[in-house]
């Protein structure tokens, strides 16, 4: 067993050693721009990235006069058609069965009948109470 675990740290040694050799190796390998590539790829991608962000810029108010300009009139016509259907439904409706300012005066006026009611109890009550 012993042998087992010497053996194991022998060969991840082995393995640390080998990767950074190899490591060294491909870092060789790589071609390094010069400093004039370099700026020049840097100057491309800042380019790059400022005509797609111009671009998106752009686009984004487009959008944004289509939605405040052409959906919110297209919404407001819509909603006006309706609110034509509803109103021309109502009419209809309104020719079948009583008026509501029809209703509400019912209503007021049950109410007013039913306080008359209710105070010409209380005024008998009075009156019996008193004799």
């Amino acid at each position: 067993m012993a042998n087992d675990k010497e053996a194991k740290s022998k060969k991840d040694t082995k393995n640390k050693k080998s990767f950074f050799k190899d490591f060294k190796a491909e870092l060789k390998k790589v071609i390094w721009p010069t400093p004039k590539q370099l700026v020049n790829n840097t100057v491309a991608v800042v380019v790059i990235v400022l005509v797609t962000a111009l671009i998106v810029f752009v686009l984004d108010v487009v959008f944004d006069l289509f939605n405040k300009y052409g959906i919110n009139r297209l919404k407001a016509n819509v909603r006006g058609y309706n609110t034509v259907q509803v109103e021309d439904e109502h009419n209809h409706e309104s020719e079948n069965t009583t008026n509501e300012t029809e209703v509400n005066q019912i209503a007021v006026d049950e109410n007013t009948e039913t306080n008359n009611v209710v105070e010409e109890n209380n005024t008998a009550e009075d009156q019996t109470v008193s004799e």
